[in-house]
């Protein structure tokens, strides 16, 4: 059943305000919103009630959902989107002034504001918010979400935030430590080989008991004439200030104001476990690409690299608060963190000459080969060398098993599948490569299949880069000549299908590790990823980021340029909600994931996430138009 009434005058201060709680109307001029409510009228529909149907003709109205749900359905009853509170259809109808194509149906008792046709053309042509959004709905929805994460994380990067970071995150080294009867002349010589500025006496359970700094060393040593055959002990500082390393920053600068010291042991249960000097504190500054690509390259210890490896998850959240886009925010951090792996594994082969004139290639595989890592992420990696005797590789495989520990120290997990350079499966020759690329192509085993989703998306990243690309130029040839396995990875890929509901906005999960929620990842942004890697490889090309493949599938599928803008936007809206999700559970102190709960979601990012969903679906129907499906 349909009632239509006009509204009275009376309820036009309070249809704006409710308005104004939706894009585009919350960015739209008084005088315009004053237009606007004017001119509209409400309209009750039933539950099942249908509120448009397929026509020739263009729709003499905008819709405007008040309260309640609307599901549109396509001609054989599938419902293909589902519109919630502050939602508008047929746009793309009234925009084309064409017939709707859908048809829309009540799933829930449901209110709507009713807009005549004349007066939406006379509102798109006078309103610039208005027009905006209804020709860009994605990027307009997008760029007033960014407003708002730009206010809520700029609060955080004050120095107060900064310095609210336990003094353990500044130790980049172990301590210089020695017992209280060392000879100077041997205390001196550590810190001249370990270039510090302080050494801390300890006991037998390592306890500081007492420190030495470089500038003690010249009152107390050099100018008073001490011989350096004279112990540590009678010339250090006793029973020094310490802190616990889980303290705060902001409380060792009040002790070294209070107590006028540079220099401050840490301690956990009582034992020696770092320095800060007070250098190293008011280092504490804005972070930049630059400097911890400068620190990374000047790093000679591995055991320093797990700071920086925190200082890149820092900076990632400096970036997303200042607004960059998730395809340069996911492209820096997998940079930064190339940058790292290549200073490892650097440090790892200095000494290690059985490598000595072999050539290899250590092999980013996953979101890292595709530049698209979040916060969370383990290690997807391989290694490809060419001709090599058995002693040389065992010698590459125990390389590769210390780097994997190094970078597991480092926050990137051991991958539980074992997708590894240490695993002797994934650590082979180029001739070893093509074979096995060539058994799961001819094979196409659900196994097959779903390594292909990893390691098809290799990427050189330290070595000889040649062997990388020679193996991926083989492979697209491979993958070219061989369609019925193209057919089956898209048939594969259809089989993920985006969690959007019939009855509710989104399918939630029912794990009990994860209740009632989406996985961003799996669900969310694996469709473009998925889709993305078919279209390159059938186009032989050597992309392997998932933006790059479907631009460079959009124009040899002849896609068109604002559809394929759509599925870029949503697909980085997708990957930019995983840091943003990730990195509030990082400060929370709980282990990242991809999973949320869109009832935790501001109802701006709500819609959105819907939005993108959908073009995950538009993606996924392309694919299934290709491939038949």
């Amino acid at each position: 059943m349909t009632h239509t009434i006009p509204l009275a005058n009376s309820l036009h201060r309070a249809t704006l305000d409710a308005l104004r709680r939706q894009a585009p109307f919350s960015a739209m001029p008084e005088d315009e919103m004053l237009w606007l409510v004017q001119r509209l009228s409400v309209a009750y529909f039933a539950r099942d009630a249908v509120l448009l149907e397929p026509a020739a003709a263009p729709p003499d109205s905008l819709f405007i959902i008040k309260q309640g749900t609307v599901s549109g359905d396509t001609a054989d009853g599938q419902t293909v989107l589902q519109l919630a509170t502050g939602e508008m259809f047929p746009l793309g109808a009234l925009l084309a002034g064409r017939g709707a194509a859908n048809r829309y149906v009540a799933a829930t008792d449901t209110f709507c504001y009713l807009l005549a046709a004349a007066d939406f053309h006379t509102l798109l042509a006078t309103s610039t918010e208005f027009n905006d959004f209804c020709t860009r709905r994605i990027a307009s929805l997008l760029e007033e979400s960014q407003r708002a994460v730009q206010s809520e994380y700029a609060l955080a990067l004050d120095d107060e935030h900064r310095f609210a970071r336990p003094l353990a995150s500044l130790v980049r080294r172990a301590p210089l430590s020695v017992l209280s009867d060392t000879p100077l002349s041997n205390a001196l010589a550590a810190m001249e080989a370990t270039r510090v500025g302080s050494v801390v006496v300890v006991d037998a359970v390592g306890q500081p008991v007492g420190i030495l700094t470089l500038k003690d060393v010249l009152a107390r040593v050099t100018l008073a004439g001490v011989p350096l055959a004279t112990p540590i002990s009678a010339v250090m500082t006793a029973n020094p200030a310490t802190l616990p390393d889980d303290m705060p920053v902001a409380d060792a600068l009040v002790l070294m104001a209070r107590e006028g010291i540079h220099h401050l042991p840490l301690v956990s249960a009582g034992k020696l476990v770092g320095v800060v000097s007070e250098k190293d504190i008011f280092a504490l500054r804005r972070l930049s690409v630059e400097g911890i690509t400068s620190a990374i390259a000047r790093t000679d210890e591995p055991a320093r690299l797990p700071t920086l490896a925190h200082d890149i998850g820092d900076l990632a959240h400096s970036l997303l608060a200042q607004g960059m886009d998730a395809e340069n925010l996911t492209a820096i951090i997998s940079s930064l963190n190339d940058r790292l792996t290549e200073r490892l594994i650097t440090l790892e082969c200095e000494t290690d000459h059985a490598l000595a004139g072999l050539r290899w290639c250590w092999l980013a595989l996953g979101s890292e080969g595709r530049m698209e890592q979040t916060l969370a992420t383990d290690q997807d990696n391989a290694l490809i060398f060419s001709a090599a005797d058995d002693a040389q590789r065992d010698a590459l495989r125990a390389m590769a098993l210390r780097v994997n520990h190094r970078l597991d120290a480092c926050g990137f997990p051991l991958c539980k599948g074992g997708i590894m350079a240490s695993n002797p499966k994934w650590c082979l020759s180029l001739t070893d490569w093509q074979q096995q690329f060539t058994q799961w192509i001819d094979h196409g085993s659900p196994e097959a299949l779903l390594h292909a989703s990893i390691f098809f998306d290799f990427r050189p990243l330290t070595g000889d880069a040649s062997l990388a690309l020679d193996l991926r130029g083989w492979l697209n040839r491979a993958a070219q000549k061989n369609p019925r396995f193209l057919h089956q990875m898209a048939g594969n890929a259809l089989r993920n299908r985006p969690p959007l509901g019939v009855v509710r906005d989104f399918v939630l999960s029912d794990d009990a590790a994860h209740p009632h929620t989406l996985d961003l990842k799996l669900n969310g942004a694996t469709p473009f990823v998925d889709s993305a890697r078919i279209f390159a490889l059938a186009a032989g090309s050597p992309q392997t980021n998932t933006a790059k493949r479907l631009r460079e599938a959009a124009h040899a599928l002849h896609i068109p340029e604002t559809e394929l803008a759509d599925w870029n936007r949503a697909f980085h809206f997708l990957q930019l909600l995983r840091l943003r999700h990730q990195h509030g559970q990082q400060r929370a102190g709980q282990t990242p994931d991809n999973h949320i709960n869109p009832d935790t979601l501001n109802p701006l990012d709500r819609r959105i996430l819907k939005e993108a969903l959908r073009q995950a679906r538009k993606v996924q129907a392309r694919l299934a138009m290709d491939y038949h499906l």
